[in-house]
């Protein structure tokens, strides 16, 4: 959208409001696996939600030429986060499944949920690294996770956005059905490719794009 002309924050704003069907319609795919956990996830969904209404205020806070300079290395952050992931996660100690609403997590999760009221184009990438560091499970366990706290965290963002006046409703409205077909797309090709190829996938569309803004300058 900046390549048309519209502002930074404008254009982060409006991502957020394009990307919310995306969400639901991912979460919906996931509902098998929501299932299992979603009452233990209930306080990460607060907790969610209050990180995102501190992260959208502080962008209605920024200026655009402040914003646009942070954008490529929140993308960076979160994409290094993530391929490190494998990494930085302690082995589980046997028979030890860590807590959905765990205090770590919890935390970690407030953090996560500022930056994606922030900046929502990252909110994804972001997630599912600190997720990965915080939750047990596979990936499809963490998307699952990832896509319900998405819900809340965009929401909240939203309406922060939507009251600041600084969505671009026009392109919204044009961007929202390829948004909610891509989200639940997304979901089908993910439980078909091996987890390797995914986490690969995701990786390099972060470097791509923290590589574009940084030299779109």
């Amino acid at each position: 959208m900046t390549l048309v002309g519209v502002p930074p924050i404008v254009a982060n704003a409006t991502s957020s409001v394009t990307q919310f069907p995306g969400y639901i319609t991912s979460t919906l795919a996931y509902a098998s696996d929501i299932r299992h956990f979603w009452r233990q996830a209930l306080l990460l969904c607060l907790i969610s939600a209050l990180g995102a209404l501190a992260g959208a205020l502080i962008l209605l806070a920024l200026d655009n030429p402040s914003f646009r300079a942070l954008v490529p290395w929140l993308l960076l952050a979160a994409t290094a986060l993530f391929a490190a992931g494998p990494w930085l996660k302690p082995a589980p100690k046997p028979g030890h499944q860590p807590a959905v609403g765990s205090l770590a997590g919890s935390l970690v999760q407030f953090l996560t949920s500022i930056y994606g009221g922030f900046f929502g184009a990252g909110m994804g990438v972001m997630m599912l690294a600190t997720l990965g560091l915080t939750q047990s499970g596979d990936y499809h366990r963490l998307n699952a996770l990832k896509n319900m706290l998405a819900v809340v965290i965009a929401a909240v963002a939203i309406l922060v956005f939507v009251s600041g006046g600084v969505v671009a409703w026009p392109q919204a409205i044009v961007m929202i059905p390829g948004g909610a077909l891509g989200g639940y797309a997304g979901v089908w090709i993910a439980k078909r490719v091996p987890q390797n190829v995914v986490r690969g996938f995701v990786v390099a569309v972060g470097l791509f794009l923290a590589f574009y803004y940084f030299t779109k300058g």
